[in-house]
């Protein structure tokens, strides 16, 4: 999952995590969302990405039921104009952070571009190594029906994992671009059977994105697993956004999904901008910004300086 612009078309131990709402906590086990659809009562979903220790915790306290560490990290924070660079280091790197900062939490670790699409072999060893390493629940990979046996292998090796269908960014080229999917009776029936293949392949969860809202709906009701949309309508089992979309970090542009919740950059902006006038000026630091010494030490300290220059 990316941060794109889309036309607007029609190593110590952190302390316990609390939620804000209990009946939203973020302690999401494999069985109970395994077992979502069955109730009918619950909630949507909550997913966000994390990239770090600080906002997954703050995500956590916020009562966020999954924490997604997206290979969005290459546009958000790494500066890459496409998540294709991103490393199986980055993210294990960034896997671990989010880790330390909520013990607690239901993380998913993307699988980066060409760490799973040479052989079932090499998907098993990666998405093996974000859980051993990275500490990482379970991960997340690109594609339907065509990478089906990846999604088998990874979960016939005990690994959860957590299929993505519909605009798959790590691929965009061949679907035209960052573009709205399944507009048409054969895009959107082969996303259908994307999703069922994905799920019969023992996904225990699917992303979709950027599909038109009624494709969404159709598709979450075809499969038996919680179907997370992000610009994909109101229609599936719980939504993701990526964090600095929401947060207005990211403010440069925004696809038409993308609701801002804050205005973080501004305030960035703004805060940086206030601390280095303040430092031309002399404002900061001021007396309450500094520590003292005691007199008798900086007597000694200048005696004996000066007995050195004498």
């Amino acid at each position: 999952m990316a941060t794109w612009t889309l036309a607007q078309s029609p190593e110590t131990e952190a302390p316990p995590m609390t939620s804000p709402n209990p009946e939203h906590s973020s302690a999401r086990t494999i069985p109970e969302l395994r077992r979502y659809k069955a109730d009918d009562g619950r909630p949507p979903l909550v997913m966000v990405t994390a990239y770090d220790a600080p906002t997954a915790r703050f995500a956590v306290e916020a009562g966020v039921d999954i924490l997604l560490v997206g290979d969005s990290v290459g546009t958000t924070l790494l500066g890459y104009d496409s998540t294709v660079p991103v490393t199986i280091d980055d993210i294990l790197h960034h896997t671990r952070a989010v880790r330390r900062g909520a013990p607690g939490a239901h993380i998913v670790a993307d699988l980066p571009f060409m760490t799973y699409q040479v052989s079932d072999e090499q998907a098993v060893a990666n998405a093996g190594r974000l859980l051993k390493e990275g500490g990482a629940d379970a991960v997340k990979l690109e594609g339907g029906l065509a990478l089906a046996s990846r999604v088998e292998a990874i979960a016939r090796a005990g690994i959860p994992v957590v299929g993505h269908i519909g605009l798959t960014p790590q691929t965009a080229g061949l679907l035209g671009g960052f573009k709205v999917q399944g507009q048409e009776f054969v895009s959107a029936r082969a996303l259908i059977d994307d999703a069922i293949a994905v799920a019969r392949a023992g996904a225990y969860m699917l992303v979709i994105e950027v599909v038109p809202s009624a494709l969404a709906e159709l598709v979450t009701d075809q499969v038996s697993i919680p179907v997370i949309g992000i610009g994909a309508g109101a229609g599936c089992d719980g939504q993701v956004l990526v964090l600095h979309d929401l947060l207005g970090i990211e403010d440069r542009h925004a696809a038409r999904f993308v609701k801002r919740y804050g205005t973080l950059a501004t305030d960035m902006r703004a805060g940086i901008a206030a601390f280095a006038s303040d430092v031309r000026s002399g404002a900061y630091p001021a007396p309450e910004h500094t520590y003292k010494m005691k007199s008798s030490v900086l007597a000694e300290l200048r005696d004996s300086l000066e007995r050195e220059r004498s």
